[in-house]
Parts: C-alpha cells; structure tokens; sequence
C-alpha cells in the first residue's frame, strides 16, 4: 500500500535574487538624471534596505526602482513590507523588511482555505514556519495547489518537497 503524498506550503525569498536586485537599483539609481543631486541611495542596513533621498518623493521613487527590480527577478511584492518615508535631518529615510516564513496566523488560514474549500481527506499541519498538506491520492493535492494559486494570500507562498 502506498503511504500518503505531501507537499509544503512554504514563503521564502532567495536572497541572491534580492540582492541582485538591490544592486540593480544601485546603478539605475546612480545613472538617472532624476537622481542627480538628490542624494538618493538604497543599500542594506542589518536585516533591512534602507532607502534615503532628499524629499519624500525621491525615496518613493527610489522604492520603486527597486519594486520593480524585485518584479522582473520573480520575488513577489507581498514578501517585503515597507515603512513610511520618515524625514531624518535633511533627508528622508524608509525602510523595507524582507518577510521569510509563514507566521502562525497565516499558516492556520491557509489551513482553514483548505479545509473549507479543497477536497476531502486532505490533511494539514503546522510545523515551524511552514505548512505540510497531504493526502492520499495525488489528484487532491495538485487541486490544493491550484486552490492555493488562484486564492489572494497575503503572503508570497512556494510550494516545495512535492512527494
């Protein structure tokens, strides 16, 4: 007899690809003539990307250089969480945290997603900061799945170890 199909619903971000993209806005942000003069940089700061211009408008502009560094290296939007622009001195500083892990509270609602609206016998459970379905026939799976992508989570999630 066959054991049962898992798979884990996890939300984690590459780092290189972050990196990568952070980078990216280094040079776009140092060759626009926009940026000229503004004083307007994007770097690393600890765990954090601090993002600093010399008005409001210039640090959201700089954050949306990045975004969109983000977006054309497939890192989902939802798994980084930005400050407000908050004025320091002369200038203007935001910040922006990059999420990893489901936390406990969107575990469950995923868990709760599945329960209520994806096929019989499949069973969920939390460990750690991730989430492993499963199920005895492989079908009810890849619709868990296809449940998962077309519902609007608020967080990034992968899917990974499918067996």
């Amino acid at each position: 007899m066959a054991g049962d199909s898992s798979f884990d619903v996890v939300s984690k971000v590459d780092r290189q690809e972050v990196d990568n993209a952070l980078n990216q806005s280094v040079k776009e942000i140092a060759q626009r003539y926009d940026f000229k003069n503004v004083g307007a940089s994007i770097a690393w700061s600890g765990e954090t990307i601090l993002m600093i211009a010399n008005s409001e408008e210039r640090v959201k502009a700089v954050l949306d250089v990045f975004q969109t560094k983000l977006i054309k290296r497939g890192i989902s939007l939802k798994s980084i969480e930005t400050g407000d622009p908050k004025p320091s001195g002369k200038e203007y500083r935001m910040e922006t945290v990059v999420k990893e892990g489901l936390s406990t509270e969107d575990a469950k609602k995923i868990a709760k997603i599945i329960r209520e609206e994806g096929p019989k016998g499949v069973k969920t459970q939390i460990t750690g900061d991730e989430l492993r379905v499963s199920a005895k026939a492989r079908d009810d799976l890849q619709s868990v799945i296809a449940l998962l992508k077309s519902t609007e989570l608020d967080v990034a999630v992968q899917f990974v170890n499918y067996r």
